[in-house]
């Protein structure tokens, strides 16, 4: 038992380090001469592989980008604190129960990458065509899907009566 608790507190944290990850790099939009992430825009000047930080383009609308980014720093800390409220329910939850609240906690989560990355792929770089979306992006999803699965195991899992 010991050993599946590790490997679901294991996983748990992979998910932690891959939405933070996502979120705080800067591999979310790349062009030949430019790449971009939630909080900013790097380009390259004249062509001599100097990258100058820019703040995002004006003509990104405002609100969106603060939903994407407050959504994408929401589901950081709904796993944060997921991953603690299962600790706390392992000490403190009888046998036979389920990890409801912290799987509910993590489906939360999941919601709110999910709607960070729902808003960000219909509203942002519809119109450029000579670009690509970057690993940070697709680390983005990835984190998504394994909150949804954490989800659903905790709201699954019991504690067994040994």
């Amino acid at each position: 038992m010991f050993k599946a608790l590790a490997g679901i507190c294991l996983l748990h944290l992979t998910t932690i380090f891959f939405l933070f990850w996502a979120i705080i790099d800067d591999a979310w939009w790349f062009t030949e001469n430019l790449y971009t992430d939630l909080w900013g825009r790097w380009v390259m000047e004249n062509n001599d592989n100097v990258w100058v930080y820019m703040d995002i383009p004006t003509s990104y609308r405002k609100d969106y980008l603060q939903a994407v980014q407050a959504f994408a720093v929401l589901s950081c800390l709904f796993a944060v604190f997921s991953l603690c409220v299962f600790i706390f329910q392992l000490f403190t939850l009888g046998k036979e129960k389920r990890f409801t609240i912290s799987g509910v906690v993590q489906l939360i989560s999941c919601f709110c990458i999910m709607v960070a990355l729902s808003v960000y792929t219909d509203h942002f770089h519809r119109d450029e065509k000579n670009g690509w979306y970057g690993w940070s992006y697709i680390m983005a999803w990835f984190g998504w899907l394994l909150t949804l699965f954490t989800g659903i195991m905790y709201i699954i899992l019991r504690k067994r009566a040994d």
